[in-house]
């Protein structure tokens, strides 16, 4: 069965930082492109940053470059999303992605709300 699973969103303040956590079964992780998307309330889902499939390239949307950082273990079949200096636009349901060729995968999303 395959499955994604979030975790780690939550509630932060300005100039926070959360990590969220995206762990895989199911398929053969290593070999997928996998990337965090956002959807913020009343907007289209959005790339927030995407790794390749040894890790070796990143890519990240202006918004949040600077600020997050993508990576992953794949030994561990999880990939993360450390989130720095977060800001209330920042406030959205993040999604973890994961394609190869033509399959892809989602997650159920986390929430991460940014507000004082």
């Amino acid at each position: 069965q395959v499955q994604l699973v979030e975790s780690g969103g939550g509630l932060v303040q300005p100039g926070g930082s959360l990590r969220l956590s995206c762990a895989a079964s199911g398929f053969t992780f290593n070999r997928y492109t996998v990337s965090w998307y956002r959807q913020a309330p009343g907007k289209e889902r959005e790339l927030a940053a995407s790794i390749s499939s040894t890790g070796g390239r990143t890519n990240y949307a202006d918004s949040v470059k600077g600020r997050f950082t993508i990576s992953r273990d794949n030994a561990k079949n999880t990939v993360y999303l450390q989130m720095n200096s977060l800001k209330p636009e920042d406030t959205a349901v993040y999604y973890c992605n994961a394609v190869f060729i033509t399959t892809g995968y989602w997650g159920q999303g986390t929430q991460v709300t940014v507000s004082s």
